[in-house]
Formats: C-alpha cells, structure tokens, sequence
C-alpha cells in the first residue's frame, strides 16, 4: 500500500509541535472498511465523470486493508453491482452463491425446522475481510492513497470549530509514556471534507457525537448493539454444504434473551 513518503503532490507542513507533519487532502476518510472505501471509489469515479480532479486519502489503523475485519458473510452484492459493475470479470472473491436457506428453533434435546424469514438466494458466501482487500486494490487503482498501519487518534478543528482533518497516533511510546528511540511523530492529514467510516461506536465518531450533541438533536439513530462470538469448525467433508445458510435460535423463557447461531459454511 502507499507510505507516506511516496505522497510528493500535495501541500506539506511542519507544526511547531515536534516537527509534526501536515499533509493536505481533498478528502479523508478514516477507516478501510466496506463503507469507508466505498466512498473513495465512487469520489474517484465521479471526479472522473465530471473531468475534475480531487485528492482523496484513507487511512486505517490495521497493519493491512482487511486485517480487522472479521466477519464472515451472507452477502447481497446489489451495492457491488452499482459500485464496480465488472466485479466478477475482476476476479472479486465472491464466489459461492447462496441456494438454501434453513431455519431452526432450538429446545434442550430436540430442533424444530420453522418457515425461514429470510431468502438469500442470489447471495454469496464470502469472507468480507477477503472482499476489502480486494476493493483496497481497486481503490487504489482509481487514484485512492491508502495508508494502512496508521490510527486517527484526534480531530483537528480550525478556529471555527469546524472539522479539518485528523491526527494519527504517535509511535514508539513505551508502556510508561516514555518515548523510545524508534519515536515518531503522528501525522495531520488535513481535508477540505473529512468522513469517518470507523464502523460500530468508533471512537473519534462518538467523540463528534458527543462536541456537537448529534443525539440530541432528535434526528440521529442510536446505535444497538449485540455480543457475538465467531468460531471456526471443521467437519467431514461429506456434510459441507457450500450453498447452504442455516440459523438457530433458542430463547430463554421468562426472560427477554434470546440467543441465536448463524452457520456459514465456507471452504477452505
């Protein structure tokens, strides 16, 4: 992915704070998630279509695009489909189609297949984390600067209080605050727009949220969450059902818990 040394078009600054360097962007957007590198393609897209040209940056704090992500996936690619409609011709990892769908209440001794309130057919089976790697590829194609490795730490505002950019983490701390010889200092990356796509409760989100009192205002969602645990199992090989999705759900009477497992079969 691009390293900071290799950016050489674009207005740099040194602050007075430890020589902390500023570098100047378009756009910035914090996170190389689905969302977050969605939205820099289809800026590169669009300065395209429109004969414009526009410098768009992202930043991430895994060591790689696709490193924290996770999540296995049942996906609808109609968003893919807009995005980058050759997909398929560019060898995008989303390949085992979704043909079945399987629904199971769970008692202590016995499962009891139910009507299933969901379709996915014309889904995929994926790993998402595959998939971001993948569209980090196509960003980059379009002109997207991609600095992996690197984690927001702060927003900077200018005198108005307006957002301008942020701050990325200082490196070479020791565990008790003290600076190691391997010290650097974080970089500003500094936007005219800037767009954080940190995924669930990320951090500098909440604290815009919070400055600006976003939930107070009557208009945002509240974010709801569930706790959930992903694990990997291998069976026989003559069970494996690549096309197959099936969820159980079990609930604890008398009480508001009900707890489910999602299983996503996935090759090897």
């Amino acid at each position: 992915m691009t390293n900071f040394q290799k950016n050489q078009g674009f207005v740099r600054r040194f602050s007075s704070e430890a020589q902390r360097e500023s570098i100047e962007y378009d756009v910035v957007i914090v996170g190389a998630g689905p969302a977050g590198l969605s939205a820099a393609i289809r800026l590169k897209q669009l300065c395209s279509e429109k004969d414009v040209d526009l410098s768009v940056c992202v930043v991430e704090k895994g060591p790689e695009v696709g490193a924290h992500i996770l999540s296995g996936n049942v996906f609808e690619p109609r968003a893919l489909d807009e995005l980058l409609p050759r997909w398929k011709e560019e060898e995008a990892p989303v390949n085992v189609p979704v043909s079945s769908d399987k629904f199971w209440f769970l008692t202590k001794d016995r499962a009891f297949s139910l009507p299933c309130p969901f379709d996915n057919r014309g889904n995929y089976v994926i790993s998402l984390s595959q998939l971001v790697r993948w569209m980090g590829i196509k960003a980059e194609e379009f002109g997207v600067e991609i600095y992996p490795g690197f984690a927001a730490s702060e927003i900077l505002y200018d005198a108005n209080d307006s957002v301008v950019g942020i701050g990325t983490n200082d490196m070479g701390i020791a565990k008790d605050g003290s600076k190691k010889d391997t010290f650097q200092r974080g970089v500003e990356l500094k936007g005219r727009v800037t767009l954080l796509a940190e995924g669930c409760r990320g951090s500098l989100s909440e604290k815009l949220v919070k400055k600006y009192k976003l939930r107070e205002k009557g208009h945002a969602q509240h974010q709801t969450y569930a706790l959930g645990i992903k694990e990997v199992w291998e069976i026989d090989e003559s069970k494996h059902k690549p096309w197959c999705c099936s969820a159980h759900i079990r609930m604890a009477f008398g009480s508001e818990n009900i707890w489910g497992v999602i299983s996503v079969p996935y090759e090897r």
